[in-house]
C-alpha cells in the first residue's frame, strides 16, 4: 500500500522485489473465478474471505503490460497495473450479480486513481470481466447505480481481464499473518469510514 506507514509497520519483505507469481491459484471443478480491485488488496481479501459461497480471495495485479511484475514495481505506478484480487467461489451459493453488488458496497466509486489513502493510478478501482456474461452484468450494475441517482458520476473502470499475476507470498493473507499491523493499516487509512459515509443511507 502506498501509505505512509513505517517500513518496519509494514514488514521488512516490502523492501524487496520478488516477482509476482506466474500462475494464479487453480479453480476447483465446479467453482468460478471473478476479479475485482478497490484499492488495498489485502482490505478486498479479508473483505471477500468473510462473504458466504466465496472459497478464496488471492491478492494479484491486473491491468498493465509488464510481465512477472513485482510489488515494488506496482505500487510505484511503473506498470500499469493495479492491485486486485481473484476471488474464487461456489455458484451454487452465490452468483456474480451479489458479488458485483457486495464489491460496489465496499469501494468508493466516485474516486479516480485512488481508494481511500492510497493514492495513484495502481489503486484505481475496477471490474475485470472474463466473459461476455461477466461484462454485461458488471455494465448493467454500474448503470443501475447511475440511474439510480446513487452517484454523480462513477469512476471504477469495466475492463477485460486478460491477465492475473497473483502477488508474492508475503501478501496472500496478509490480514491473518499480521493481524495487528493489519488492522492499524486499515483504521489508518479511514478505509471503514469512508465506505460507511458513501453507503450510508443510500
Amino acid at each position: 500500500m502506498k501509505f505512509t506507514l513505517p517500513t518496519a509497520l509494514l514488514g521488512t519483505s516490502l523492501l524487496f522485489g520478488c516477482a509476482a507469481s506466474a500462475q494464479p491459484v487453480p479453480v476447483p471443478a465446479g467453482m468460478s473465478s471473478a476479479i475485482f480491485a478497490g484499492g488495498c488488496f489485502w482490505c478486498m481479501e479479508q473483505d471477500f474471505e468473510k462473504l458466504p459461497g466465496v472459497i478464496e480471495a488471492e491478492s494479484g495485479y491486473i491491468g498493465g503490460s509488464a510481465p512477472y511484475p513485482t510489488y515494488e514495481q506496482v505500487a510505484h505506478g511503473g506498470t500499469g497495473h493495479t492491485e486486485a484480487i481473484r476471488v474464487i467461489y461456489d455458484p451454487k451459493k452465490i452468483g456474480y450479480t451479489q458479488l458485483l453488488d457486495y464489491f460496489w458496497r465496499h469501494i468508493d466509486p466516485t474516486t479516480k486513481d485512488r481508494q481511500f489513502c492510497d493514492k495513484g493510478n495502481q489503486y484505481r478501482s475496477g471490474i475485470y470481466f472474463q466473459n461476455e456474461d461477466e461484462r454485461r452484468a458488471a455494465e448493467a450494475s454500474r448503470d443501475e447505480l447511475l440511474k439510480g441517482g446513487r452517484f454523480a458520476r462513477i469512476e471504477t473502470e469495466i475492463a477485460p481481464a486478460w491477465k492475473f499475476w497473483p502477488a508474492e507470498g508475503y501478501h496472500q493473507d496478509y490480514y491473518k499473518k499480521n493481524p495487528i499491523r493489519y488492522s492499524y493499516y486499515r483504521f489508518a487509512c479511514g478505509r471503514d469510514a469512508r465506505v460507511e459515509k458513501v453507503w450510508s443511507g443510500k
